[in-house]
């Protein structure tokens, strides 16, 4: 498009899920909740990984940051999006938009690579079993989260910069609830074709390392619970993997539907319904996944509602000041 066309934009507009107030209403009642629960469930895997002594082992490191991820980037994106419900003008200021897209896109890209190097975890925990404290040291592990977050931050830097070069024309209505690359990327009035370019070579770059990753990873882990000879062995070693794995086939199944659909197939509407899945449900479902398969965690949240129960009815019966009762909660173990 001509760049003389092009205008100064200072804010944009959601179009949203709809026009209609009272199911905007209905809608904000269930992000809502949705949210509280999202916020919840992984603040309280980052509390309990770190108040349990026996939780302090490479895999709930690693689920402490995914969860950790979860909760920022779902907070990213939902508290403007309940905003938006009630208001009028579904408005997000140029800035805005950008450093929402900025930090959604980095911490989306580092939970890509968290879940890689935690399939390389449980590679680790079975296939070398008496060598995996040693191998997964705590220095080990927090190279590995560290170099999660730096592949998120400088893969997303990169693009904001580029981005930020684009010109808009006319239109500033963004046919989404939140400020998407595609969506906004419609909207320009200036040559895309390089951003196109690099997002096309990131995404690949990042796709196709951390799947392999993946895929080896869990090549391996087959292999070795295939040589287990017990039933009740490999039935053990399996269930070690299992929440792991229906967390990397929800994340990664939703990133391949959204980067390999043909575009003739391409509806903003249907990418709205995806983007509620990775972004919204994703980070409800993940704590879900952790806790309800995983024993250590659903003894230790008994634990801490035991405690919880017992401190309040000691401060009930003793008539004494709460934050001595409540300083017990969180005693390491």
């Amino acid at each position: 498009m001509d760049k003389d066309n092009c205008t100064v934009v200072t804010e944009f507009i959601f179009v949203g899920f709809t026009s209609r107030s009272r199911l905007q209403i209905i809608l904000f009642v269930i992000f809502l909740l949705i949210y509280i629960i999202t916020v919840t469930g992984n603040a309280g895997i980052v509390i309990i990984v770190r108040t349990y002594s026996h939780l302090q082992t490479p895999m709930y490191f690693f689920l402490s940051n995914l969860s950790f991820l979860d909760l920022c980037y779902s907070s990213v994106i939902t508290p403007k999006m309940l905003v938006s419900f009630l208001s009028h003008r579904k408005t997000i200021s140029y800035v805005g938009c950008f450093i929402q897209l900025y930090f959604y896109t980095a911490l989306s890209t580092a939970e890509c690579y968290l879940l890689a190097m935690m399939a390389y975890d449980r590679y680790v925990a079975i296939s070398n079993p008496l060598l995996y404290t040693v191998i997964m040291s705590r220095r080990v592990c927090t190279l590995m989260v560290l170099a999660s977050y730096l592949a998120g931050f400088l893969n997303t830097t990169i693009h904001t910069i580029f981005g930020l070069k684009v010109l808009f024309g006319d239109s500033n209505i963004i046919n989404h609830f939140f400020c998407d690359g595609p969506p906004l990327m419609k909207l320009a009035c200036s040559n895309t074709s390089l951003n196109q370019i690099l997002v096309f070579a990131f995404v690949g770059f990042n796709v196709v390392t951390t799947t392999s990753i993946v895929l080896i990873s869990y090549l391996c882990i087959l292999y070795t619970i295939l040589r287990i000879h017990s039933i009740k062995g490999r039935h053990k070693a399996f269930s070690t993997c299992t929440s792991h794995l229906t967390a990397v086939c929800l994340f990664y199944g939703t990133l391949l539907f959204m980067y390999l659909r043909p575009s003739s197939s391409y509806s903003m509407e249907e990418d709205k319904m995806v983007a509620v899945l990775y972004a919204v449900v994703i980070p409800l479902v993940n704590p879900l996944i952790y806790s309800l398969r995983n024993k250590d965690v659903k003894d230790a949240l008994r634990r801490a509602i035991e405690r919880d129960s017992e401190s309040q009815n000691k401060t009930r019966n003793h008539i004494q000041p709460w934050f001595p009762n409540s300083l017990r909660v969180c005693d390491l173990r």
